[in-house]
Formats: structure tokens, C-alpha cells, sequence
């Protein structure tokens, strides 16, 4: 907890003496990048597939999954917990 307080002061202090003017700066070439056609497509490919691993991948809900709003249907298994 100590090591992480230290590295977030040094990095205000560091910033600060930056300025704004670099902090400018380095958000303008964030965004440069950010905003190229080559790093948009590259960034939904790898949400795609993070989607596909987690699965949230757009596809829809089994009809035989839970609805989630608390409620069971008769034709799901009533879970207990131990």
C-alpha cells in the first residue's frame, strides 16, 4: 500500500511539473492514434475475440438460461444453496 501511495505521488509531482501544456500533448497523440482506421480495426477484432473467450460475443441468451429477474419458470431446476 505504502509502494503504491509513493508511485502516485511521484506521479503528481512528476505531472504537475510537466504542465499542461505537455498533458495537451500527449492527449493529442492519444487521440491521433486512437482515432487511426488501422487501430479502430485492430481494437474490434481483439474485442470480438475477448468476447468470444468471455462470452459476449452479440450472440444471444440460450432459451434454457435463466432470465435473471428472479423469477424461475417451471422448467428450470430450483438451486439451493448449502
Amino acid at each position: 500500500m505504502k509502494a503504491f501511495l509513493l508511485g502516485a505521488a511521484v506521479g503528481y509531482v512528476l505531472g504537475a511539473k510537466a504542465g499542461r501544456g505537455r498533458y495537451d500533448q500527449i492527449m493529442r497523440t492519444y487521440r491521433k492514434i486512437a482515432d487511426h482506421p488501422a487501430v479502430q480495426g485492430a481494437a474490434g477484432v481483439a474485442r470480438a475475440k475477448v468476447g468470444e473467450k468471455v462470452g459476449f460475443g452479440g450472440r444471444s441468451r440460450p432459451a434454457s438460461a435463466p432470465s435473471g429477474n428472479g423469477h424461475r419458470n417451471a422448467s428450470e431446476p430450483a438451486y439451493h444453496q448449502p
